[in-house]
């Protein structure tokens, strides 16, 4: 007669290990395609904005049209944010290769102002941190890497997008690891529950 809460144990761990294998096999199917076809891949990211942008803007002009409890300037702000929406969503939809383009270089440039404006309040808190040394060190290479980023667009998307493929490929191949050295953990745990509910 088979324990319950073994058999609970077992089916846990079978599902846990069948989605950690899905994502992992979902995220180094993505990284090799980053990788393999980039610009590719960069037009089907901008397709799926611009999809979102047109469902985003119908949702929005939906909300302005029949909503009853907000006000009329409220209604007409969603009306008007809808259709900015739909336009954006329709001028990326009709030149993908561009607005891929035009996408990565306004990541890239917010990535890189953050990062200036990180290490100023990095060194604004200069005074007030414990590692002086490290805040410092810390200012300096945000400061210096948001520049670069800022001057080398281009560039820094290419590397962003590299970056971003071979972390997709390393973690899809942890977790398809982790998904078949868990089975080998479950049945341990399932033995030791099994003694737990033995004695």
């Amino acid at each position: 007669m088979s324990d319950p809460l073994a058999t609970e144990a077992k089916t846990l761990f079978k599902s846990i290990r069948i989605v950690l294998a899905v994502s992992g096999v979902i995220a180094l199917i993505a990284g090799l395609v980053l990788l393999v076809w980039p610009v590719k891949s960069a037009v089907i990211v901008t397709g799926i904005f611009a999809s979102y942008l047109v469902i985003a803007g119908l949702v929005y002009i939906g909300l302005g049209i029949f909503s009853r409890v907000k006000g009329g300037w409220a209604r007409v702000g969603h009306i008007v944010l809808g259709l900015v929406y739909i336009i954006a969503g329709v001028i990326a939809f009709a030149n993908l290769g561009a607005a891929a383009a035009t996408l990565a270089l306004v990541v890239v440039i917010f990535i890189g102002i953050s990062w200036i404006v990180d290490g100023v309040v990095a060194l604004s808190l200069l005074g007030q941190d414990g590692s002086r040394v490290w805040t410092l060190l810390y200012a300096l290479l945000s400061i210096v890497a948001g520049i670069v980023v800022l001057f080398s667009p281009l560039y820094a998307a290419a590397v962003l997008w590299l970056v971003l493929g071979i972390s997709l490929v390393v973690l899809g191949i942890v977790q398809i690891v982790r998904a078949i050295t868990l089975g080998k953990d479950a049945k341990g745990f399932v033995a030791s529950v099994q003694a737990d509910t033995a004695v």
